[in-house]
């Protein structure tokens, strides 16, 4: 959702399309977190048979995703909702042994930190990945226009 949103304040076009309704839920990890955690699992001894959901137990709705990558951004977008798109999982939410075996009661808050945090790290990556000119392109030996779309893609 953060480079869709960065994508429509690029191209000056404030809007953006939803899947479905935006009402279905999803829960959200922050990466730093989810390393901590695997770190964890691999050297708990107690674990080596057991299957473990790595998670967080928050739900939170794409509308109210959209809504707090607004803010961060600083933007209000005209939302459409593509209502014929696949609705998937109306909720998808993980039971997390996690928060019982590995309560550290540091995991990062996604309206606290989490997201301001990766809405930065992709808004950099994103003007990093920017198509460089035709001259820095003759200037640095980069590849023509081919080389700009490899790098999209990997956004």
């Amino acid at each position: 959702m953060c480079r869709k949103v960065i994508e429509a304040i690029d191209k000056k076009d404030l809007s953006i399309n939803i899947g479905a309704t935006g009402e279905q839920t999803r829960s959200f990890m922050y990466i730093d977190d989810c390393v901590k955690g695997i770190d964890m699992i691999t050297h708990c001894d107690d674990l080596i048979a057991t299957p473990i959901n790595l998670g967080s137990s928050e739900l939170v709705s794409i509308n109210t995703l959209v809504s707090k990558v607004e803010k961060i951004a600083g933007v209000k977008l005209k939302r459409s909702y593509k209502l014929d798109a696949p609705l998937g999982v109306a909720g998808r939410n993980l039971t997390t042994l996690s928060s019982s075996k590995f309560s550290s009661g540091n995991r990062t808050r996604l309206w606290d930190k989490g997201l301001a945090e990766t809405y930065k790290w992709i808004k950099e990556q994103f003007n990093t990945a920017k198509p460089a000119s035709a001259s820095y392109r003759l200037k640095n030996h980069l590849p023509g226009d081919n080389a700009s779309g490899l790098i999209s893609n990997r956004l």
